[in-house]
């Protein structure tokens, strides 16, 4: 499997509260996380750098995932933990009172997807030439979209665009969207933060993720695009493309 992973500060904030990674356990099976964490005093940047440290860890005690139904389980599992976790800390530390962190955590199995997901961050499938957001936002703008008050065009201009209705750590239960998809040889699947999603439009994401070069190349061009048109906030991205490996093939 192809993959990168990069996160950037950004062009305006002090700090970098995102965090995630790639991370691979006994079997050599791929999860993937990217974590966009709020709170002052730094204290998103404590809750997202916790998550990612978690689910590290964690992964690499799993000998073997068999399929997404077990996926989906050790995703539940370790979610629930996670944002036990968090809120603990957040209520111990006054510094961090009301911390709390957006989360999507992808295993990928070879013909399936196993996504946990909370917040506002983004997977995208983009598939035999189709782009397809994968999860939905647990935001107040997507709600009022869904409930047909408000346009798709109109939310991405709203004042409100930020504000999430689900996070993880800010209360001591959460609930997840945990589910399975397909993919397939060819698919790439990308992981974002807002940072990215708040400057580039759908076409731009196509425009990338259909380009014939490594993966390291369009994830950097992508965080360069989001820098060039501001940069106001951390701009996380995982990028991971689905592949029958031959013997020398490099990672991206």
């Amino acid at each position: 499997m192809k993959r990168f992973f990069v996160t950037d500060q950004g062009k305006v904030r002090e700090h970098n509260e995102d965090a995630g990674g790639i991370f691979v356990n006994q079997a050599g099976q791929i999860l993937s996380v990217v974590a966009d964490g709020m709170g002052g005093h730094q204290a998103g940047e404590v809750a997202s750098k916790m998550v990612k440290e978690y689910f590290l860890q964690e992964w690499k005690k799993v000998s073997q995932i068999n399929d997404s139904v077990e996926a989906e389980a050790w995703l539940s599992e370790h979610i629930k933990v996670i944002n036990g976790q968090v809120f603990q800390h957040a209520e111990e530390n006054i510094e961090c009172k009301g911390m709390g962190t957006t989360v999507i955590a992808v295993i990928f199995l070879d013909e399936h997807l196993s996504i946990a997901h909370i917040g506002d961050s983004r997977c995208y499938r983009f598939q035999d030439g189709q782009l397809e957001q994968v999860t939905d936002d647990h935001s107040f703008v997507n709600e009022l979209v869904r409930s047909g008050q408000l346009s798709k065009e109109d939310a991405e201009l709203h004042p409100r665009k930020n504000v999430l209705m689900r996070a993880l750590g800010t209360n001591a239960f959460v609930d997840a969207d945990i589910f399975s998809t397909s993919w397939h040889s060819g698919t790439r699947l990308l992981i974002c933060s807002d940072g990215l999603t708040d400057k580039l439009s759908d076409q731009d994401l196509i425009d990338q993720l259909a380009l014939t070069v490594p993966l390291k190349t369009i994830a950097e061009t992508m965080v360069s695009l989001a820098n060039q048109r501001g940069g106001e906030d951390n701009i996380t991205l995982a990028l991971l493309e689905h592949e029958e490996m031959k013997a020398g093939d490099p990672d991206c």
